[in-house]
């Protein structure tokens, strides 16, 4: 595991010091997670974008022609 250094303002850093007290942790466990936590989402999400391209070449479907206007769509 590396080790990183950034910095924060104070009073961030005061408040999220409370805050991992009262989950019984660590700043650096809460930020370790947090980065574990994002990798992980960024992750996923770029495999759900690639699955979605995936289908929509594989896709036989067809909209075909516009058949309103936008005034249409937007007629009270």
């Amino acid at each position: 595991m590396r080790n990183i250094t950034f910095s924060v303002d104070e009073h961030v850093l005061a408040a999220v010091r409370r805050l991992a007290a009262g989950r019984n942790s660590s700043v650096n466990a809460l930020v370790r997670d947090y980065l574990k936590n994002l990798a992980a989402h960024e992750d996923r999400a770029g495999k759900a974008r690639s699955r979605l391209r995936e289908l929509s070449a594989q896709s036989n479907g067809h909209l075909g022609t516009k058949t309103w206007t936008r005034d249409e769509l937007h007629d009270r």
